[in-house]
């Protein structure tokens, strides 16, 4: 990496998973602690989410619980990121697809480097589930830190 790219933030994705903590402690260990980081956590509406409408599920007022929760979610994050020894901040967004939000935020952002964590799906499940981390790295230039 450059110099200008060390000194850009760190766009952590978050969504909670031993995996997101790992990615998190991973960075701890190959990146610069003292950088400023960013930990996101992306939110999809209740529209978005499969069989919402067949479910019966209204997003009326739903949405601003969802939010509140990916906020919180970000707060603990954060809060890991900073106790390795990064200057984090957290930040919910919404997306649908989540890779995509996570993409534009990092460019938004200017963000040095993504990091996220890998669910490790394989076989049919990487078919069926898709795989945020491996969607995010294809579709943007900027390095992403995959941790599994």
């Amino acid at each position: 990496m450059t110099d200008t790219t060390e000194n850009r933030p760190i766009l952590f994705a978050y969504d909670g998973s031993r995996h997101a903590k790992a990615a998190i402690r991973e960075a701890g260990r190959q990146l610069r602690n003292g950088r400023p980081a960013i930990v996101l956590t992306v939110w999809r509406p209740v529209a978005a989410l499969p069989l919402a409408t067949a479910a019966g599920l209204s997003s009326v007022g739903r949405e601003d619980s969802i939010e509140h929760e990916a906020l919180c979610l970000a707060e603990e994050g954060a809060e890991l990121a900073r106790s390795i020894g990064f200057d984090a901040e957290p930040l919910a967004e919404e997306g649908d697809p989540v890779w995509r939000r996570i993409i534009d935020s990092a460019e938004k952002l200017d963000a040095g480097i993504v990091v996220m964590g890998s669910h490790g799906h394989t076989g049919i499940g990487l078919v069926l589930l898709g795989s945020t981390a491996a969607a995010a790295a294809r579709h943007t230039d900027r390095p992403v830190l995959i941790a599994h």
